[in-house]
């Protein structure tokens, strides 16, 4: 049996379900509001590209290597895409990746919950001694947001792959351990009731 297996995680902001082909037409939709696939140091779908990128989750999900989520947002309406990547159940650990969301929902709590339900899940059910998160050095968004949950800067993997236009890309890898979760668990229920 796989060690990350589909599941749904249920919060006020936000509901992850497993990812699947009929998810395409509402995730297009969600793809066009930011046009967040001009973005050159990210990699999301463009919304006419979105069945393949659907089909390469679901492919690396049959390789035990992700489990992929649709996002909705607390109205039902499809916000975009997380996945737990980089499965390693030998070692009990996952990444936390591959994530975007329509800009109607950025900056607003459904980021902290799906994040908050992910890394509930990593700890309490999957027993995870570690959950990582890495994105791209020039991502400065991407690397304020994984801060502010908790997560602590482990290093910088210098030119560590390619873009899709060519460009080298120095990976920031970020961790949060089981030692710190309460912790980290405390804080991002403080920030989800705190009023916006």
């Amino acid at each position: 049996m796989a060690f990350v297996q589909p599941v749904t995680l249920t919060g006020r902001h936000a509901t992850l379900e497993p990812l699947s082909p009929d998810h395409a037409a509402g995730l297009r939709e969600a793809a066009a509001d930011g046009e967040l696939h001009r973005l050159w140091y990210t990699s999301v779908p463009t919304p006419e590209g979105m069945e393949a990128e659907i089909r390469r989750r679901l492919d690396l999900q049959a390789r035990d290597l992700m489990q992929p989520f649709a996002v909705r947002d607390a109205a039902g309406r499809l916000a975009g895409m997380t996945t737990y990547m980089n499965v390693d159940g030998a070692n009990r650990r996952v990444e936390i990746g591959s994530t975007w969301y329509a800009r109607r929902v950025q900056r607003t709590g459904l980021n902290t919950e799906c994040k908050l339900m992910l890394l509930r899940h990593a700890f309490e059910t999957l027993d995870c001694i570690a959950v990582e998160f890495r994105t791209h050095w020039m991502n400065h968004q991407s690397r304020a947001a994984i801060a502010r949950l908790g997560a602590k800067q482990d290093g910088v993997l210098r030119s560590h792959s390619r873009m899709p236009d060519g460009s080298l890309r120095d990976t920031v890898v970020f961790s949060i351990i089981a030692s710190e979760w309460p912790t980290v668990r405390a804080h991002l229920q403080f920030q989800l009731e705190r009023p916006r």
